[in-house]
């Protein structure tokens, strides 16, 4: 009797939390797609322009790369070294292929540039 009342007990709590962990990846979901939508509807209908654009396209950026890390990837703002070592081998990526991409599209248009050789 009293293991059926422990496993009872055990199954409600697990539904519990099934239903927290749904209700979270619903919010980041929500999040994220708004957060993609945004900007697209603010370039589309030209609600900004130029560096302002620009400034707000990155800060949304970030705060879904936030809402990335604390909704799907379950990292919270109290940081344990494990979720720092990911941060920081996850930023180093982002870096590598953000200044190969800026240094591959620099060289192309350098070398579309160069007048033709006769």
């Amino acid at each position: 009797m009293i293991d059926q009342f422990r496993d009872d007990e055990e199954t409600a709590s697990r539904k519990l939390e099934e239903r927290k962990d749904f209700y979270s990846y619903v919010w980041g979901f929500s999040l994220a797609l708004a957060m993609t939508l945004v900007p697209f509807a603010v370039v589309h209908w030209g609600a900004m322009r130029g560096l302002s654009l620009l400034i707000f396209i990155g800060a949304i950026a970030l705060v879904q790369m936030a809402v990335h890390f604390r909704f799907f990837l379950h990292i919270g703002w109290r940081q344990k070294r494990e979720d720092l070592l990911l941060l920081l081998f996850s930023t180093l990526l982002m870096v590598i292929m953000g200044a190969g991409t800026i240094w591959i599209m620099a060289s192309l248009a350098m070398r579309m540039s160069l007048p033709a050789s006769p």
